[in-house]
């Protein structure tokens, strides 16, 4: 049995290589790993497994700094402060400037307002709208409206100016102007202590149209139309979100703005107050009032006529500014009426009870 394991052990030893032989062939096979760092699997070629890797440097730490203070709104990308201005600096650059003396369009109040197309100036013509020049286009194909435009302009001693059609597709800021435009100077508006000296030396006849909100320059013209029918001293507006006298508002007040002073009020409420304190008045027109027109006892004293808008009618401060809110009485299904429909039967009325006393 002793012999028959050892020649059993004898014959599996032989039909093996030598383990000592056979690590040395291998190794011997192998090309030595640089740095021996990266052994066994991962030094294989194709291995999925990572090796050493290189160290950042510091590159980490540098995350982790601040970035600095906070940029302002207008320099930040995205916020809506700097695609405002990005806006605004767009419509900068493509701005005209003023070419041989022509201004150029432009919606702000205090600046000139051009009419431009031969049938809004012929109309702004015949309203006798002061203005400060008529511009043409050379080699302007004359017609009927041309002709009378011309015929008007010389009547009211209006300049007439000739320009490229160049020049004036960049005065009307690329308008269709069909070769005509007519500059119209802003309005001078009166100060409001102006219209409060007048209804004063008027007396008990004082009598003041204030409007609250009224954005619709038709509206604007008309109601000056009926403060000039109806005898008011003069018609205030508020400064900002509310029409103001520009060509439209003069043709609809059929030159009533020539006759009637308006002014503009830089806070609405704080004016009225003013009024009041002065002795006139403070009438509100609201549609839930109890208080009918017909029931106003102060009709015959100086007033002051406060209208808002057809929307949302007078402002929570300004209404609470008023002495008193009346309604017109109205018969049907109708709820309300145009701004200038409501102040046009307020005037008449109050201007009746004065004929009467």
């Amino acid at each position: 049995m002793a012999a028959g394991a050892v020649g059993g052990s004898g014959g599996r030893s032989g039909g093996r290589k030598p383990a000592a032989g056979g690590k040395a062939a291998g190794s011997g096979a192998r090309k030595p790993l640089s740095g021996g760092a990266a052994g066994g699997r991962a030094g294989k070629a194709g291995s999925h497994r990572k090796g050493s890797t290189v160290g950042s440097g510091g590159q980490g730490k540098r995350k982790l700094e601040g970035r600095g203070p906070t940029p302002p709104a207008e320099e930040r990308t995205g916020h809506p402060k700097a695609r405002a201005k990005a806006r605004a600096e767009k419509v900068t650059a493509k701005a005209p400037a003023k070419i041989a003396g022509i201004p150029v369009r432009s919606g702000r109040p205090d600046s000139d307002e051009v009419i431009v197309g031969r049938n809004p100036v012929v109309e702004v013509l015949r309203s006798k709208v002061p203005a400060k020049q008529l511009v043409m286009a050379l080699g302007l194909d004359y017609d009927d409206r041309v002709d009378e435009a011309l015929r008007l302009a010389t009547r009211l001693g209006i300049p007439l100016r000739e320009a490229p059609r160049h020049e004036l597709d960049r005065v009307t800021s690329g308008a269709v102007h069909q070769g005509m435009a007519l500059v119209v100077p802003p309005y001078q508006y009166a100060d409001p202590h102006d219209l409060l000296q007048l209804a004063l030396d008027e007396g008990t006849a004082g009598l003041i149209v204030a409007l609250d909100g009224v954005t619709d320059p038709h509206n604007l013209g008309a109601i000056v139309r009926s403060a000039a029918a109806f005898g008011a001293q003069g018609v205030l507006i508020p400064e900002r979100r509310a029409a103001g006298i520009t060509a439209t508002a003069w043709k609809t007040s059929a030159g009533a703005v020539a006759r009637v002073p308006v002014a503009r009020a830089t806070n609405l409420t704080r004016t009225l107050k003013t009024y009041a304190e002065a002795g006139l008045t403070v009438v509100g027109l609201a549609g839930e009032s109890e208080l009918s027109l017909d029931d106003l006892t102060a009709a015959t004293d100086a007033l002051v006529i406060v209208v808002g808008s057809e929307g949302k009618g007078l402002s929570r401060l300004v209404s609470e500014a008023c002495d008193l809110h009346v309604c017109i009485s109205m018969s049907g299904e109708v709820e309300s009426l145009n701004a200038s429909v409501a102040t046009a039967v307020v005037l008449a009325e109050i201007a009746r009870r004065r004929r009467a006393r």
